[in-house]
């Protein structure tokens, strides 16, 4: 059997251990310690704004739609082409989503969608609370449109930049143009700290009302006191300490990732009927993963799939937008198909960091053999 290539695995600096093993002997092991102060800092430092360290994304986009006060009853506009995780807190609140569809340029939120959306939820008597806006696959979205539409009608953003750290638009960093923005450290992502998440905010009193909501809501009192519903979210010292040696390579994890599409682009796009994303103008991506587009319409893309799982590669369809999902039945959606057009011709190619050159080879010769 041929040695697997994963769709995305961690990459570990060699520096990790180092700050693990300190946290081990010097006994901070909770969720609060050098490693946690240490870890907020440097992302604090690469957005320019101040950060909470989470037990993971979704937590934080849950914290982020409580702090902007979406309750029970209250509608959120969400990107359709995402994974669940970016509408399931709507859910938890007992928000309805409204889904909005893809543009073609970046795949991301459609601004005339959204501002139909949001047209019509207001005609309809119900103006929405909030927009939940996704860089996806780490493509920055049409930011000055969305920023704009949201002002004009004074609605919260909150950006999810789970799979875009690393990523900017005009120079300036994802996750940083909304209200609030939020990162995600899965296994999977850009760097991890093995599951975690970070909430984004521009001033430190929303941070600490989310860390204090973060840590079970406890009163600053003599004995243990609450007045409020709060949340286990906080990130743990150990799981930071993963973080601090992953944000030290972080410039390098993007270069490389980049380095991969661009070796996908260069041999596989000539002469296959393949599609690859560009940048729009002022766009960087971190290239989280090389997604790819089939023009053709004989190409099934689960034979691909399957060809390919036979020789050990891992790869995986495009997500499945939410409004098609079972879970979201009979939720309100905008727009024209094209995110289920993406889904349907669509591919996530292997794209870790530490792909090899002769990992890279077998993949494409695969793919043309298969072609």
């Amino acid at each position: 059997m041929k040695e697997r290539i994963y769709l995305s695995p961690p990459h570990m600096s060699g520096n990790e251990l180092t700050y693990i093993n300190k946290a081990f002997e010097e006994n901070w092991i909770s969720s609060v310690g050098p490693n946690l102060d240490r870890f907020e800092q440097q992302l604090n430092e690469h957005s320019g704004k101040y950060c909470a360290a989470l037990s993971s994304g979704t937590a934080a986009i849950h914290l982020a739609l409580i702090h902007i006060g979406v309750s029970r009853g209250d509608s959120v506009i969400c990107s359709s082409f995402t994974f669940t995780a970016s509408a399931n807190p709507i859910v938890y609140l007992g928000a309805k989503p409204i889904f909005v569809d893809s543009e073609p340029s970046t795949w991301n939120m459609s601004p005339q969608y959204l501002e139909e959306a949001i047209v019509s939820e207001i005609r309809n008597g119900k103006k929405p609370k909030a927009i939940i806006l996704v860089h996806l696959y780490g493509m920055p979205a049409q930011i000055d449109s969305i920023v704009e539409i949201a002002k004009r009608y004074e609605i919260h953003i909150v950006e999810d930049a789970a799979e875009a750290l690393g990523s900017t638009y005009c120079s300036k960093n994802l996750g940083t143009f909304g209200d609030l923005g939020i990162y995600s450290f899965n296994g999977n992502k850009m760097i991890t700290t093995s599951g975690g998440g970070a909430l984004v905010a521009e001033d430190p009193e929303t941070i600490e009302k989310v860390k204090f909501l973060s840590t079970q809501a406890r009163d600053k009192a003599p004995h243990y006191q609450h007045s409020q519903l709060g949340y286990n979210y906080r990130m743990s010292n150990i799981s930071a300490g993963i973080g601090v040696g992953q944000m030290e390579v972080l410039d390098k994890r993007v270069e490389q990732r980049r380095n991969v599409f661009n070796t996908y682009k260069l041999q596989l796009s000539n002469d296959l009927p393949i599609l690859f994303l560009e940048e729009p103008e002022g766009c960087f991506s971190n290239r989280w993963l090389t997604t790819i587009w089939f023009d053709h319409k004989s190409i099934d893309i689960y034979k691909i799939m399957s060809k390919l799982e036979n020789e050990n590669i891992e790869t995986r369809a495009l997500w499945k937008p939410l409004h098609m999902q079972p879970l979201f039945d009979g939720n309100t959606y905008y727009g024209d198909q094209l995110s289920e057009s993406l889904f349907k011709k669509g591919l996530c190619l292997p794209s870790g960091s530490n792909l090899q050159e002769e990992d890279l080879h077998r993949i494409i010769s695969n793919m043309r053999k298969f072609l």
